[in-house]
């Protein structure tokens, strides 16, 4: 658990840039270079299959199908993860989340059935959606996220290791209802384990400095 919002935003910030401008600007770069891309007809998975096939040997299609593999496999529990959530945020009853989890399973299945280039337009579309839902909190949410971030680096710059964030802080409160309590607790329980690790080294301290060398004759 992240003790302020801004660990989990820059987390997420790097997650994208690994993502989206390390893994698929090599991708593309690999495509470039190889320059087969106008005479092979692959498009897609393919034709990086192809492309890496050229400069790896054989094993690299496989290698690379894992990959998309635990990649598609980890998206789909983490996209999953971030709509249960969600839902119950908004709602406490179980029929939204079950009528969720169905929708879930049967899209997993008709997209593994379909024909892939139905499937990518589909995504497409529904990525448009998303960037449009996301922009639009991002406008709305900006004088938000930059007090917290804000209040994260000055307890950064205050030489506080471990900064817990309070929605005190904020421009305003309304719609925050996971953080003060929990992390009240969390960041009183941090300072007593701090404390108590603090006292046992002073008391060791306090004891081999009282203990006097035995004398060596020289």
């Amino acid at each position: 658990d992240a003790s302020h919002p801004a660990v989990q935003g820059l987390i997420q910030s790097f997650g994208v840039y690994v993502d989206t401008l390390f893994i698929c600007s090599a991708s593309a770069f690999i495509v470039l270079l190889t320059g087969d891309y106008t005479s092979t007809g692959l498009t897609g998975i393919e034709l990086i299959q192809w492309d890496l096939a050229q400069y790896f040997g054989p094993m690299a299609p496989k290698a690379v199908s894992i990959l998309i593999f635990l990649f598609a496999f980890t998206s789909l529990i983490g996209n999953y993860y971030y709509g249960e959530i969600n839902i119950g945020h908004l709602t406490q009853k179980k029929w939204p989340l079950n009528l969720f989890r169905v929708c879930i399973a049967v899209m997993i299945f008709w997209g593994s059935q379909a024909d892939l280039p139905l499937v990518w337009n589909l995504a497409d579309l529904f990525m448009a959606f998303m960037i449009l839902t996301n922009v639009t909190a991002i406008l709305l949410l900006f004088p938000q996220a930059n007090a917290c971030l804000k209040d994260y680096e000055r307890q950064l710059k205050e030489g506080i290791q471990t900064p817990f964030f309070h929605k005190n802080v904020l421009p305003s409160q309304k719609g925050i209802y996971w953080w003060d309590k929990e992390n009240n607790y969390k960041e009183n329980l941090y300072l007593k384990n701090r404390a108590a690790l603090r006292e046992r080294v002073f008391f060791i301290l306090r004891i081999t400095s009282s203990i006097k060398p035995p004398y060596s004759g020289f």
